[in-house]
């Protein structure tokens, strides 16, 4: 079984939500599930899976800036801040802490629910206690 976890976490790299997908659900999947779990924010920093026009629209009706760049498909290119884009490393940070510890690593879990309370009490343990 081959899963895809979702997260928004904060400036500093702390995870806030989490939604899991199947591995072969497109990342839009995602994007629309956590869009209202979106808190208060200037800038949202996201990957190459998450451009599409209605996505970015949305955010822009909630007040949150994308920096999302373009997908190479796009036959527009789209303008994002290159210099903010760098900072997303705190995200891939996130998910390498998470994978420490062993069991989210190896996803000893096959039930989706229980592998999705595993990644929350990691996340839990390690960025809020």
């Amino acid at each position: 079984m081959n899963t895809k976890l979702h997260a928004v976490t904060d400036a500093r790299g702390r995870p806030i939500s989490f939604f899991m997908t199947a591995g072969q659900v497109s990342d839009y999947t995602g994007a629309a599930a956590l869009l209202d779990a979106l808190p208060k924010a200037q800038w949202l920093l996201g990957d190459r899976g998450y451009d599409a026009d209605w996505f970015r629209h949305a955010l822009q009706e909630k007040g949150i800036t994308p920096c999302i760049p373009g997908r190479k498909s796009r036959n527009k290119t789209v303008k994002y801040d290159k210099r903010r884009y760098k900072s997303r490393n705190r995200i891939e940070i996130m998910f390498g802490r998470l994978k420490d510890w062993r069991r989210v690593a190896t996803r000893y879990d096959r039930c989706p629910n229980v592998f999705l309370s595993t990644v929350a009490l990691a996340a839990t343990v390690l960025f809020w206690l």
